[in-house]
């Protein structure tokens, strides 16, 4: 799934600029509808201009702790992430 299809199909949903590479796909359940993204992508994305340890920090902190609304990204971990 591509950041264009999101837009056409789900023109509300908040989209992470930079992190395209990392979308996976829309979670929807009831209550929620969000872009899900890979995390170990998303660390690996940042990794490109930061340290391992950083770019976890920077993740916590900015990203997965942003709250922007009732369509935040959603991250989904795997075994081994």
């Amino acid at each position: 799934m591509n950041r264009q299809y999101i837009n056409d199909h789900y023109p509300d949903l908040t989209v992470l600029d930079g992190f395209d590479d990392a979308i996976i796909g829309v979670a929807e359940r009831i209550d929620l509808v969000a872009v899900c993204y890979d995390y170990a992508k998303i660390i690996a994305l940042l990794m490109q201009d930061m340290t391992e340890e950083d770019a976890t920090e920077y993740f916590d902190f900015n990203i997965l702790g942003a709250y922007v609304g009732e369509h935040t990204p959603i991250f989904l971990t795997t075994e081994g992430d």
